[in-house]
């Protein structure tokens, strides 16, 4: 079984120390002094610096606990280095302080962006329970959950999960048709689950032939073109029934 990627989630972040919070005002030498770690931390995220951001951002946090954007930052440093326990208590934090945020509403997206990059610090960790558990609640609070369920849809196809990772994919699929790979993974299930009669014949699944072609359709090119190919000339090779 051909192993699958789990997709980032990316929320582009821009606060200033003179933004609304719910900490206590700051005098006008502390908010330059945020301001300028501000200034640091974008230019370190640029030049992929991930060690100096989360420098910058651990003192952003210190100063400032209130503002939830700096942990969620601090998680993203922290996974782009491969410290992913570390990513994991940093996205705690940040849901903790996104959930007390009078603009839930507005709060919402960026929380099920912190989800989902939560749950592939799990996935990374090898803690699956968890990382399921991250990317159904990101599923549960976006406006656009395609992502969430696909890594979900992934997650349970590499563990072997096939049952889960049909529903999953389907559920990917109806949230964003466009997703080649999650017909890919759909298509692979359906694939598995075909039966061999007496006199050798095989039957697929209704859909599997459906789910390589869209694949084909959206990825002609793609990463999984030729192995789609391949099942596609063996079910055509396939005696109807």
């Amino acid at each position: 079984m051909k192993r699958l990627y789990i997709v980032c989630a990316c929320l582009c972040w821009a606060m200033s120390a003179g933004a609304a919070s719910t900490a206590a005002p700051m005098t006008a030498t502390q908010a330059t002094a945020e301001n300028t770690l501000i200034e640091q931390v974008t230019k370190d995220q640029a030049a992929h610096d991930w060690a100096g951001a989360e420098s910058a951002l651990k003192q952003l946090t210190a100063m400032n606990p209130g503002r939830w954007q700096y942990s969620q930052a601090l998680g993203d440093a922290q996974f782009n280095q491969g410290k992913y326990l570390e990513a994991v208590d940093s996205y705690t934090t940040a849901l903790e302080g996104a959930a007390k945020d009078k603009l839930k509403d507005k709060t919402r997206q960026a929380m099920a962006a912190i989800y989902t990059n939560q749950g592939n610090s799990y996935l990374k960790l090898k803690r699956i329970p968890e990382a399921e558990a991250a990317y159904s609640k990101a599923a549960a609070l976006s406006d656009n959950p395609g992502l969430a369920y696909f890594n979900l849809c992934a997650t349970y196809y590499n563990q072997g999960d096939t049952a889960n990772a049909l529903t999953a994919c389907d559920k990917a699929i109806a949230a964003d048709p466009k997703k080649a790979d999650a017909y890919f993974i759909k298509g692979s299930v359906l694939m598995g689950n075909a039966t061999v009669e007496a006199g050798g014949k095989t039957t697929f699944p209704p859909g599997t032939a459906e789910a390589l072609q869209m694949y084909m359709k959206l990825a002609p090119n793609g990463g999984h073109a030729a192995d789609v190919k391949a099942m596609l000339d063996f079910i055509q090779g396939t005696p109807p029934k």
